[in-house]
């Protein structure tokens, strides 16, 4: 995980503006995301900042920016997973290191950038200065795993970011880089949209079932490669617990697992301990209390820059457990268990009036993905100097899945994410990769699951700290996406003391389909739906 900052504009020798300032006020501000090294290099028409977080080639030899004979350089947040074979296209370069995004530029002089970007198996936000064209290009993976902001200062000149903080004294717009898009100095494109498929493949449901197993087995195999310290997030559900399964069988080592929750009410504590020790792993828990949480709200709001309740309740969890990993080890990468939920069904996805409407949400939620899950994902671990790696978010997973008749993944077994389950389910005579009570487990949201007095402690102290009027008034302050609940009022409050008038980067807030019987509620809990059954036991 790094965190960069490129701002097109007229500085003088120390890297200062008339119209912006020091540009190290600005830069300064992603530091968290890059502890290992920081440059700050000018070209013709501005200033690249990078902050570097050292995972392949930890020599200086891997620092960025690049830069190419001809002058150009490259900044880029990201893994390449496909680099070893890039890199046998580009003859014409003399790699200096082991860096994964080395092969980037060489890959840009040769191809272009369409070109480029569409060869790429990779989680990226990358950013380009062409010497020749005398312009920036950029470009943003297909999931939106790394994050990419864009906008323009008051003279025209383009900016871009890894986070809204950076840019938030300079642009009066700013805009989140689409997921799929490059700009090529003057628009934005798209390259790949995984939620659009054009047509279902014909697999019979045996041969997904060895689909949906080898292909997210190789998704965990190529996010293991690193020359620093990796460890696995656990909460004990479906999800995380099959990441770190498949990586444990993988390891040549027990690998370490993490996870987080509440004092005296935890839920998925004892079933990540159930993982880690089926699995082998070196496990710690962490425990949080109602104090740690409160304390946590703030800096966690303006870490993730939004004022979505979903995001921000799950976010307190997997912020403590992040610093804790943070403070307490030498791990520099995390793998975690985000984007199954939008693949394979949710608790809300259960009331899908049809396999074309399961569809169209899965769609929906894919494509918004970067707003959400994943941008919580990245804050919370990037705030800690931690680097996210997401198996289920695979280029090649993702559009294996989204081409899958939704027919099949309809819940009609009474159990969620039937398919994936059923394909990590152990054949006669072999040995099982999880234990039964984890494969098939009911799914429970991680901010129930930490423990639900977290939840209703935050609930409680918004009904205390505002009234029913001020909710009823909320509109006259706040017109966009007006907060309807006190817990969504304080949030909403708190992320206009950091970003005032930034709202709308935010498309809405995460709610199950309201159009569908079941899910018109006023609360993103899965414990408000009618399904919620065991999940939370």
């Amino acid at each position: 995980m790094c965190g960069f900052i490129v701002i097109e504009g007229e500085f003088d020798s120390q890297f200062e503006s008339k119209t912006i300032g020091p540009f190290k006020n600005l830069y300064n501000k992603l530091t968290h995301r890059g502890p290992d090294d920081h440059k700050v290099v000018p070209f013709a028409k501005g200033v690249i900042g990078f902050h570097r977080l050292a995972i392949m080639d930890l020599s200086p030899q891997g620092a960025q920016p690049f830069k190419s004979e001809t002058q150009n350089l490259l900044v880029c947040n990201g893994e390449i997973y496909n680099y070893p074979q890039l890199k046998t296209e580009c003859t014409h370069h003399n790699f200096i290191s082991h860096s994964d995004c080395e092969v980037l530029l060489p890959l840009y002089e040769k191809h272009g950038i369409k070109d480029m970007v569409s060869k790429l198996d990779a989680e990226y936000a990358l950013v380009i200065w062409d010497a020749k064209l005398g312009k920036l290009l950029a470009a943003r993976d297909p999931m939106g795993i790394r994050p990419l902001f864009y906008g323009k200062t008051k003279e025209g000149g383009m900016c871009f970011a890894s986070e809204v903080k950076a840019l938030h004294d300079v642009c009066e717009v700013i805009i989140p880089f689409p997921p799929g898009h490059y700009y090529d100095g003057e628009k934005i494109l798209s390259y790949l949209d995984l939620s659009v498929v054009k047509k279902f493949h014909n697999d019979s449901q045996e041969q997904v079932l060895k689909g949906i197993n080898q292909k997210l087995r190789l998704a965990v195999d190529k996010r293991l490669q690193s020359d620093a310290e990796i460890g696995f997030l656990l909460s004990g559900g479906l999800d995380s617990s099959l990441v770190c399964a498949l990586a444990q069988k993988i390891s040549k080592k027990p690998i370490r697992t993490f996870s987080i929750g509440m004092t005296d009410d935890a839920i998925d504590s004892k079933y990540a301990k159930d993982v880690a020790d089926y699995i082998g792993s070196v496990h710690t828990n962490v425990s949080m209390t109602v104090q740690d949480v409160m304390n946590a709200l703030r800096v966690v709001v303006y870490h993730l820059e939004t004022w979505d309740i979903t995001t921000v309740r799950a976010s307190i969890g997997m912020y403590l457990v992040c610093k804790h990993i943070g403070e307490k080890t030498n791990i520099k990468v995390l793998l975690s268990g985000e984007v199954s939920d939008e693949l394979f069904g949710y608790k809300y996805t259960d009331f899908a009036p049809t396999p074309e409407e399961f569809q169209k949400e899965a769609a929906k939620r894919i494509h918004e993905l970067y707003i959400y899950d994943v941008l919580r994902a990245d804050r919370c671990i990037s705030a800690h100097s931690l680097e996210a790696r997401v198996p289920f978010s695979d280029q090649d997973f993702v559009e294996y899945v989204m081409a899958i008749d939704p027919k099949l993944k309809m819940n009609t077994t009474g159990m969620g994410k039937f398919l994936l389950r059923e394909s990590f389910k152990a054949g006669e005579g072999e040995e099982k990769l999880l234990p039964d009570h984890i494969l098939w487990r009911d799914k429970a949201a991680f901010s129930d699951a930490v423990g639900h007095s977290m939840v209703d402690e935050l609930k409680s102290f918004a009904e205390k700290k505002y009234t029913d009027d001020d909710v009823k008034n909320a509109h006259l302050k706040y017109p966009y996406k007006t907060p309807f609940t006190k817990e969504s009022l304080m949030y909403r409050e708190i992320f206009e003391e950091f970003y005032p008038g930034r709202a709308e980067l935010i498309k809405d807030y995460w709610l199950p389909n309201q159009t569908w019987d079941n899910c018109k509620v006023t609360d993103p809990s899965a414990r408000v739906l009618p399904n919620y059954g065991a999940s939370g036991k």
